[in-house]
């Protein structure tokens, strides 16, 4: 799909963002197909020799002394002008945080988080965080659900469109998986605390962008510190590569147990991952080792 021509520039610009483009080249894109060779310099034609319905005695006597005087030597073409260099495109609107890029909305994120002493501080510390595009987009904070004094914490990858209707996490479809997959070890929404790597519904459910982690990153860091559970689950491969730092996918990561750490816990935590429940309502048949990951968390809960 692309943007109706009649948009003004701020229409446009949010267009894009919405769209998920989070950098721009140049004002107008350059087709390198299209492009043109210069056409090469026109050589230097002869003058024409005089013809044959010329008569008279001193123009044929011109002609045969030009016949018998050797040609003169062609003079050579002049060398093609350089080429002239094409003038640099103006850079367009940059989408990124006015203030220090990324870097410096992270460094912002960063000081903000550590900042909170308890759950509620850090919610209301990201309500007023303007550094993630996300929060333009969306309709509602989706932070946690559940018990922040519970001993196990599953963070998933990001709020789909009713987690953002009601500001919560996982109270769609997968959700209600959620809570079936929970109660079959024994556990409820009271005994456990749920949240997600980035508290904005990422526009179209798309998966979100290295930035929008990168900026939400630090308040789940925190939420973890000022949590301190026992045991950290990692829903789907997004989550996982974000707390367990691994690049294999999350079907070679369920079932192993890695541990956590942060300068602000006492102690390492104990972190697995699973399969996202999203990815259980598409895919039943991996139902069977989710059932094995979840005995493994209760074994790890109640040793």
């Amino acid at each position: 799909m692309s943007p109706d021509s009649s948009m003004t520039s701020q229409e446009l610009l949010r267009w894009y963002v919405e769209a998920g483009v989070d950098e721009t080249i140049a004002d107008r894109p350059v087709d390198r197909f299209q492009e043109k060779t210069k056409a090469p310099e026109p050589k230097n034609v002869p003058a024409a020799s005089p013809t044959a319905a010329e008569s008279g005695g001193e123009k044929k006597g011109l002609a045969d002394a030009a016949a018998l005087s050797p040609a003169p030597s062609p003079s050579p073409s002049p060398p093609p002008s350089p080429r002239e260099p094409s003038p640099e495109p103006s850079p367009g609107p940059s989408l990124l945080p006015p203030e220090g890029g990324a870097d410096g909305e992270v460094t912002a994120a960063v000081h903000l988080a550590q900042s909170a002493l308890t759950v509620d501080e850090l919610r209301r510390a990201l309500e007023s965080f303007d550094g993630c595009g996300l929060k333009k987009t969306a309709t509602n904070l989706v932070f946690t659900d559940g018990n922040p004094e519970a001993p196990v914490l599953f963070v998933g990858e990001g709020p789909g469109a009713e987690e953002d209707r009601q500001g919560l996490p996982f109270v769609g479809p997968s959700g209600k998986l959620l809570d079936r997959m929970l109660a079959s070890i024994g556990l409820d929404r009271t005994g456990v605390l749920i949240s997600n790597t980035v508290f904005w519904r990422p526009p179209g459910n798309r998966t979100p962008t290295a930035q929008e982690t990168a900026v939400c990153l630090p308040f789940l860091e925190r939420l973890i510190e000022l949590v301190d559970p026992k045991v950290l689950v990692a829903l789907g491969g997004p989550a996982a590569k974000s707390l367990l730092a691994q690049t294999e996918g999350v079907g070679r990561l369920r079932g192993r147990w890695f541990t956590y750490s942060t300068p602000g816990l006492p102690r390492p935590i104990d972190a697995t991952a699973m399969f996202h429940p999203a990815y259980l309502l598409r895919s039943p048949g991996q139902k069977r080792d989710t059932w094995r990951d979840l005995l493994d968390i209760k074994k790890k809960l109640v040793s």
